[in-house]
């Protein structure tokens, strides 16, 4: 018998072998995709800072409070803060964006509620991304502006807006809601 048709046979079944072995073997597979960020949950909505109706009257606030005073530069509206008196709540006040509120203010004018005021504390490295997501989610189109949000909603308006300079490891974070009119003559009556 002659050695090279047999050596060839050979060659030619371990090719075939492992033809089917490199079509057999598992591709490589392609690298896992990031999770999807988690949902918002609902404290990032403003909407859980509103306690009561914006016009309502002082004493029907349902929450003992203490009388604030605030001292605000120009830039930021100091003739319409004169017009208000603000009282911090006593009790615990609503989780917002995830956090208990370092401040959370109500603001009455003419001793009907016209301003709330929240400011929360966030971490600085991810204080950009929060503020983002939540003004994402209020102003319902997934973008935000770094220096700020603005919008309204039913009668509502609101800012929001992150502090240039973190303090420490922290950044605040301060959301402001106003009534849209909220002259006494269109508050309703509650005395």
């Amino acid at each position: 018998m002659n050695p090279r048709p047999a050596r060839s046979l050979h060659a030619a079944l371990a090719g075939a072998v492992l033809a089917l072995a490199a079509c057999a073997a598992p591709q490589p597979k392609p690298p896992a995709l990031a999770p999807p960020p988690p949902p918002l949950d609902a404290s990032y909505d403003w909407h859980v800072l509103v306690i009561a109706a914006f016009g309502s009257v002082l004493k029907d606030i349902p929450a003992t409070m203490h009388e604030v005073l605030l001292f605000r530069d120009e830039a930021r509206g100091a003739a319409a803060a004169d017009e208000l008196e603000c009282y911090a709540v006593d009790s615990k006040p609503p989780r917002f964006i995830a956090r208990a509120p370092a401040e959370f203010l109500l603001c009455f004018k003419q001793d009907r509620l016209s301003r709330i005021e929240a400011t929360v504390r966030l971490p600085a490295e991810d204080a950009v991304k929060i503020f983002a997501d939540a003004c994402g989610l209020w102003a319902k189109n997934g973008q935000a502006a770094p220096e700020g949000c603005a919008g309204s909603e039913r009668g509502i308006e609101f800012t929001g807006h992150l502090d240039s300079e973190p303090t420490g490891s922290d950044t605040a974070m301060t959301v402001q809601l106003d009534a849209a009119d909220s002259s006494p003559e269109h508050a309703p009556d509650r005395r």
